[in-house]
């Protein structure tokens, strides 16, 4: 059986559709369950959900309340209950295709030795357009976007499946341990890289991930997140989590990350240059804000 997990903080605008989305796909529903994880919402998150079970009564739903507030404790408190051997993380603002479980499905079905898998995570803007200032680099940053083409293969060095579409054996996390804590979002908090955290213990432990291209998520991007406020928030949370992870590991991992950090800071000039050259200096710059903003996160400057 899957298990689909979804965790949510005060998305009720988006969690009905979410789960139409999955109830909707081509895998029946006597096949999956779906836990959903509400992180202390307070607005109609549980109204809405109550709606989705009236609507889809043959499909098990589990509503389960986690008080401790964070992402990875919501997380976690999936793991811990899901009755499935497959567990399928899905974004609580997006929506799934048709094919999304049964593509999962199949692939573990084939692959008795894959462990982890993911799939394209592709930006749907709700209510607003992409500005000019996004590039490849920023758009990856802000909306999340993945897409490694149309043809399954394991994940390059380096890269991981995004946490919002993602899928475990259960099994990883008896032997990588359970999400950590410290890390990933809690209420408006935009802490993260609690995947990356776990996928660095999946690699250390010889595990390979795989992508699938007919797995897709569509990541709804409201006009909030194209603000400059937002944009700062995030940019320096990154330097935050980054600080908070590899200094957690030791002063080697951190000292690595700090120097990585420069080679970036070159790598951006560059590109700045690359942008402004194309007489798009928009984009440019606002890589060198990015980068800014992650390098006072990351030194522990930031507030």
């Amino acid at each position: 059986m899957i298990s689909v997990i979804i965790c949510t903080y005060n998305r009720e605008r988006y969690i009905f559709n979410v789960l139409k989305s999955i109830a909707d796909g081509d895998l029946p529903h006597s096949e999956f369950e779906i836990l959903l994880v509400d992180n202390n919402c307070t607005d109609n998150t549980r109204a809405e959900c109550e709606r989705f079970a009236i609507a889809f009564p043959d499909i098990r739903l589990t509503y389960l309340v986690e008080s401790n507030q964070g992402l990875s404790y919501a997380r976690n408190r999936g793991i811990l209950n899901a009755n499935g051997d497959i567990l399928v993380y899905v974004d609580d603002d997006a929506i799934v295709n048709p094919q999304y479980l049964s593509t999962y499905a199949e692939f573990f079905a084939r692959n008795a030795n894959a462990v982890a898998a993911g799939g394209p995570i592709l930006p749907k803007y709700d209510g607003c357009s992409e500005p000019p200032w996004m590039s490849h680099y920023t758009r990856q940053l802000i909306t999340g976007k993945l897409f490694l083409g149309n043809t399954e293969r394991a994940f390059p060095p380096n890269a991981f499946p995004g946490g919002g579409n993602a899928a475990y054996r259960k099994k990883v996390f008896d032997k990588v341990g359970l999400f950590n804590v410290d890390l990933g979002r809690k209420g408006e908090s935009l802490i993260g890289a609690e995947e990356k955290d776990l996928f660095d213990k999946m690699i250390s432990h010889g595990m390979k991930f795989y992508y699938l291209p007919n797995a897709i998520l569509y990541h709804l991007i409201p006009p909030k997140k194209l603000t400059k406020d937002y944009f700062a928030r995030l940019t320096t949370s990154i330097g935050q989590s980054e600080r908070i992870r590899t200094r957690a590991i030791g002063k080697a991992k951190y000292a690595r990350r700090l120097m990585s950090e420069l080679v970036k800071w070159a790598a951006s000039a560059v590109l700045c240059i690359g942008y402004t050259v194309m007489l798009k200096p928009g984009k440019g710059w606002k890589l060198i804000l990015f980068r800014k903003n992650v390098s006072k996160g990351l030194l522990g400057c930031a507030r």
